[in-house]
């Protein structure tokens, strides 16, 4: 085990590195970039879809899809009118920073006010690796159950935002959102919770607020 040590050490940082190269391409357009991250089924990309469909009127929207396989979820946001670029990692559990850069040659930064990252279904592997964005925000479903702060802390702990999905189906399980919110909030103090379900809508409209709030160009387009 001991000899594995540096070499994970060497691959996060190199990963890192690259992060930062890509964070300054994005601040130097005057991008927003978040990275959404959740456990496979958690509501990934019908949240993107409900973003999209709230706010391509106001803001220019680019999609990182990144997938195992297949492009299905990026042939779904690409039917919502913004380009979208698929990565399959043919087996990784994460996106990293050299992928990302390599996705960027698909778009022209210049026409785009916010790039949105949909990594790999997983609650572990994305949250530790950085891909230059400004925030990352984790999806975590009521039907995975209330524990899993608790099992994935860190992924709680990196994300600057958690929305909590799929609310219309509380009537129907055993899950406690106040039990969510209070362990994420002992893990991470900062973290802004949102409570939400892209079925029926239901508490996106503030998700939106806090997007436009945080997109340079809007802010001076207002």
């Amino acid at each position: 085990m001991t000899i594995k040590v540096p070499v994970v050490r060497n691959v996060l940082e190199a990963n890192e590195q690259l992060a930062e190269k890509n964070k300054a391409l994005f601040q130097q357009e005057g991008l927003l970039v978040l990275n959404l991250m959740s456990s496979p089924g958690a509501g990934k990309t019908t949240l993107l879809e409900r973003t999209i469909e709230a706010l391509k009127d106001k803001i220019r929207i680019g999609v990182i899809e990144g997938d195992i396989q297949s492009t299905y979820d990026a042939e779904r946001i690409a039917q919502k009118g913004v380009l979208a670029v698929q990565i399959n990692t043919d087996g990784a559990c994460h996106l990293d920073s050299r992928m990302i850069r390599e996705a960027l040659k698909e778009f022209d930064l210049s026409q785009l006010d916010l790039l949105v990252v949909e990594n790999v279904g997983n609650l572990v592997c994305p949250a530790e690796f950085e891909v230059g964005e400004d925030y990352k925000v984790m999806i975590l479903s009521v039907t995975e159950g209330d524990d899993k702060p608790l099992k994935y802390p860190l992924m709680f702990a990196k994300s600057s935002v958690l929305l909590v999905n799929k609310v219309d189906l509380l009537p129907y399980i055993n899950t406690s959102v106040e039990l969510i919110r209070k362990i994420s909030l002992e893990i991470n103090p900062k973290l802004e919770i949102f409570e939400v379900s892209c079925q029926t809508r239901t508490g996106l409209e503030p998700w939106f607020d806090w997007i436009l709030e945080r997109t340079p160009h809007y802010r001076r387009k207002a």
